[in-house]
């Protein structure tokens, strides 16, 4: 039986704790003139939100995910978001299926996630989001056998919209945990100059992952480029290095 998205908000509302809800708003900035103004919460932990997903899973469509991602509440985009997880993880090939199975709908539920992707309008909606979907995609091939095309990455690094460049360099975490690099890499330096804070712990954070599987790749790449980050970015990059390291690399 098919779910609609207004029975999972109602869900989502009958949930709602007002000591939660004003304990996020404040967590997630959004006051006036914070990067998360105006955003709504209902006031619920992302373990119970979970739990709503888990009860719907496979059984919500994409125009019913659509309504979810443009509803004005918070938890209720996550609940849209982390349900398009479930899809993308079912659309990926199964034990002895050629990786190339479901190719098409995994190209369908990419194209729709970009298609909402200012949805994700804080950075729990993208972190937990675009690494399952968007990297997952990246990493599988076509029907044509050809791989997705990682220019999209740069077009979201090169957007206006701070969340599209936090999607850009956050879906290669996935990329990273393939031992594949390059893209992550190119990104960092793109968005080095970048003014935001979410940004730049972002990029840190991608690069701190680059090192915890080959330490030597981060190095070369901090011994051309640290002297250009910010100081968030070099932070969050050289926390698992060694102390000395970590002075060295500081000064």
């Amino acid at each position: 039986m098919k779910v609609k998205a207004d029975d999972i908000i109602a869900t989502l509302l009958s949930m709602g704790d007002e000591w939660q809800r004003e304990n996020l708003m404040r967590f997630f900035k959004t006051g006036k003139g914070q990067y998360g103004e105006g955003d709504r919460f209902i006031g619920i932990k992302v373990p119970d939100t979970r739990m709503v997903v888990k009860e719907a899973r496979l059984r919500v469509p994409l125009d019913e995910i659509a309504v979810l991602l443009d509803s004005e509440w918070h938890e209720a985009r996550l609940c849209g978001f982390l349900l398009l997880v479930e899809e993308m993880k079912a659309a990926l090939p199964k034990a002895r299926q050629p990786l190339t199975a479901n190719a098409g709908r995994r190209d369908e539920i990419a194209r729709f996630y970009l298609q909402h992707a200012r949805s994700a309008n804080n950075w729990d909606l993208v972190d937990m989001s675009c690494p399952k979907i968007l990297g997952k995609w990246l990493l599988y091939p076509q029907a044509d056998g050809t791989m997705p095309d990682r220019q999209v990455l740069y077009r979201l690094a090169a957007s206006s919209n701070l969340w599209e460049q936090r999607i850009a360099i956050v879906t290669c975490w996935m990329l990273i945990r393939s031992d594949d690099y390059d893209d992550t890499l190119r990104l960092a330096t793109q968005l080095l100059p970048h003014p935001h804070d979410l940004i730049h712990k972002a990029v840190g954070w991608m690069l701190r992952e680059v090192g915890k599987r080959d330490m030597t790749t981060l190095e070369d790449y901090l011994d051309s480029h640290a002297h250009e980050m910010h100081r968030t970015t070099l932070r969050y990059a050289i926390e698992k290095m060694s102390e000395e390291k970590r002075r060295y690399y500081l000064s």
